[in-house]
C-alpha cells in the first residue's frame, strides 16, 4: 500500500471527532486519504462536481460498470455523466459499504434516544441525512441532491438470501483508504454511525483527513485499467478539461 512519502506532497491535515460533518473542495490532481484512528468509524460520503454541481456520484454505474457491491482498490467513482470522480488507489481495510444509506433522525432516536443541542451542546446525537444535507446546503444544494452514499471503513455483506448483514469490528485503528481525485470535487462527509451498527449506545469515531499532491495518471494506471468503463471514464473526465485524453495528467 501506498505510504504518504510517495505521494508528490503533502498540503493539509485535520481531524474530525466522531459524529461531525464537513465539505471542503478537494481538487483534481490530489490524494485525500481517510484515516480510522480508533477503529470502527464510519464516514458517509457525497461527491459533486465543484463546476456543474447537479453531476454527482452516481452509485449504480459505480457498482455495474466494476462488477462489484463494495468499493476497494482499484476501483473508481463513477459520476452520472460517466465521468470519474475519484479513483481508490490505496486501500488498508479492503471493503467499503455502497449499499447501507444513511440513518436519520427518527433512526437514531428510536435507537439511542433523544439528546438535544440543549441538553449536550456539541456532543448531541446527529444523524447522517440531517449531517449530510447541512453540508449540500452551504454549496446551494438540496434534499435532491441525497443520493446513495458510500460508507467508508463499513462493510455490509448480501447473503444468499438477500439478506444484509452489518459487519462489525470490521475496520481497525490506523486502517486507510486513498482517493485520487480526478475531478475538482465538493466533498461532503459525515462520521455519524452506520445505520445498520448494532452497538446500542451512541458512540461514533473520529476521523484523520489528509491531503497530498498526487503524482501523473500513467497509461498503465490500475484504476483506470481496471474495466473498459474505467478507462471511458477517465477519457470522458479528460475531454471535460478540454484535455488530451492520450496524455498523462
Amino acid at each position: 500500500m501506498a505510504e504518504a512519502s510517495s505521494y508528490n506532497g503533502f498540503i493539509w491535515k485535520e481531524t474530525l471527532p466522531g459524529g461531525a460533518h464537513w465539505s471542503g473542495v478537494i481538487r483534481r490532481g490530489t490524494v485525500l486519504r481517510l484515516t480510522d484512528l480508533e477503529g470502527g468509524t464510519n464516514v458517509a460520503m457525497l461527491m459533486n462536481n465543484l463546476e456543474v454541481k447537479n453531476e454527482r456520484y452516481n452509485m449504480p454505474d459505480t457498482l455495474k460498470a466494476q462488477k462489484t457491491a463494495f468499493l476497494t482498490a482499484p476501483n473508481m467513482c463513477f459520476s452520472d455523466m460517466g465521468r470519474v470522480i475519484c479513483s481508490v488507489i490505496a486501500d488498508t481495510c479492503g471493503w467499503h459499504d455502497t449499499l447501507g444509506g444513511l440513518s436519520n433522525a427518527a433512526l437514531v432516536k428510536a435507537k439511542y434516544g433523544e439528546k438535544t443541542y440543549q441538553q449536550a451542546h456539541d456532543g448531541y446525537h446527529k444523524n447522517g441525512y440531517d449531517s449530510l444535507l447541512n453540508e449540500l446546503e452551504k454549496w446551494g444544494l438540496d434534499e435532491s441532491h441525497i443520493v446513495p452514499n458510500i460508507n467508508w471503513f463499513s462493510k455490509v455483506r448480501v447473503e444468499d438470501d438477500g439478506c444484509m448483514n452489518y459487519v462489525a469490528t470490521h475496520s481497525h485503528p490506523g486502517a486507510y483508504v486513498d482517493l485520487r481525485f480526478e475531478m475538482d470535487a465538493i466533498v461532503s462527509l459525515s462520521t455519524v454511525q452506520h445505520p445498520m451498527d448494532p452497538l446500542p449506545e451512541y458512540s461514533p469515531k473520529p476521523l484523520e483527513l489528509s491531503v497530498f499532491k498526487a503524482f501523473p495518471v500513467a497509461p498503465d494506471d490500475p484504476c483506470r485499467r481496471h474495466r473498459d468503463e474505467n478507462e471511458r471514464a477517465f477519457y470522458n473526465t479528460k475531454v471535460f478539461y478540454g484535455e488530451n485524453p492520450n496524455e498523462s495528467v
